[in-house]
């Protein structure tokens, strides 16, 4: 039998009732977790100001009946309006780090997240490097960048301004103000004319990919979020060719660019036949994110 909101459960009882609960409803994942059971574990987790690896080592804890309702309430918002779980607890996590988020700007879950824990960029990112986060959204690849490099620069730029007050936030959050700077612009448009000195070593992008048939095709939790930052035309690289053809200008001698470009593999290779990428591995495979350098692009 079901436990009652009433009776006392342990966060493991909570974590069941919800993820059967969302298992019955015709739901999409991909929002930051990857099906009914790690929603239910954010969604019990967040009651008791957990992060879901925290919650994951006091499964037998016990929550109150207040804090069950809560997340039963949690879990019955998620079914009826098709929104991603971030944005109905207004936080998001990926790779462990927390971020303010809102339908001001996408869900944060871009696989460069990995390459960037992981050191793989680090070849790029000399110690007093400057780096370049191209359609930052949420700020989040800025931030984990920030964090796992403290010694280099970042810019962040996002032509929405609602997305950049997410932005803000986040580095208010983690104290990267002064390390990560934020600059509103449509691509390059934001930044300073090229020189110099004020070139980046590292440009990261996770841009708007989604070709225009599988937009049309999307689940509802993708329309809650903004067009703006997903749709990239009728082969989706519309914004993939302005962001290679100016890379040049705007990287260091030895720098690099690394984008994200998802399921649009076939895209991209018909698109730019002669550019030499490197294919970056990431948890998703080898054809998600590409790595050219900038001897590569001239």
């Amino acid at each position: 039998m079901d436990p009652e909101p009433s009776q006392a459960v342990t966060l493991n009882q909570c974590i069941e009732q919800i993820a059967q609960n969302l298992e019955a409803a015709d739901l999409h994942y991909g929002h930051g977790a990857i099906d009914a059971q790690s929603e239910a574990l954010w969604i019990a987790s967040k009651q008791l100001d957990l992060s879901p690896s925290e919650a994951l080592d006091q499964l037998n804890h016990g929550i109150t009946p207040d804090q069950y309702q809560k997340a039963l309430e949690v879990a019955q918002t998620r079914i009826a309006t098709r929104k991603p779980l971030a944005y109905i607890l207004g936080e998001a996590w990926l790779m462990g780090v927390p971020f303010f988020c809102s339908e001001q700007s996408i869900v944060p879950r871009s696989w460069i997240a990995e390459l960037i824990v992981d050191g793989s960029l680090e070849p790029w990112l000399p110690a007093d490097g400057k780096a370049l986060d191209l359609c930052t959204g949420n700020g989040s690849l800025a931030i984990l960048l920030a964090l796992s490099c403290p010694d280099i620069r970042v810019t962040a730029c996002d032509i929405s301004l609602p997305a950049l007050s997410v932005a803000s936030r986040n580095l208010d959050r983690h104290g990267l103000s002064s390390q990560v700077e934020l600059l509103n612009g449509d691509l390059w448009d934001a930044l300073e004319e090229p020189n110099d000195g004020n070139r980046f070593d590292l440009i990261i992008c996770n841009p708007p990919y989604v070709n225009t048939k599988s937009m049309n095709a999307l689940p509802a939790e993708y329309h809650a979020e903004p067009v703006l930052a997903l749709a990239g035309g009728d082969d989706g690289m519309d914004l993939v060719r302005r962001i290679i053809a100016a890379a040049p200008d705007y990287l260091t001698e030895r720098g690099a660019i690394l984008i994200e470009i998802g399921n649009e593999y076939e895209y991209f290779k018909k698109a730019f036949p002669q550019i030499p990428a490197i294919w970056m591995e990431v948890s998703a495979g080898d054809e998600q994110v590409l790595l050219i350098q900038a001897e590569d692009l001239h």
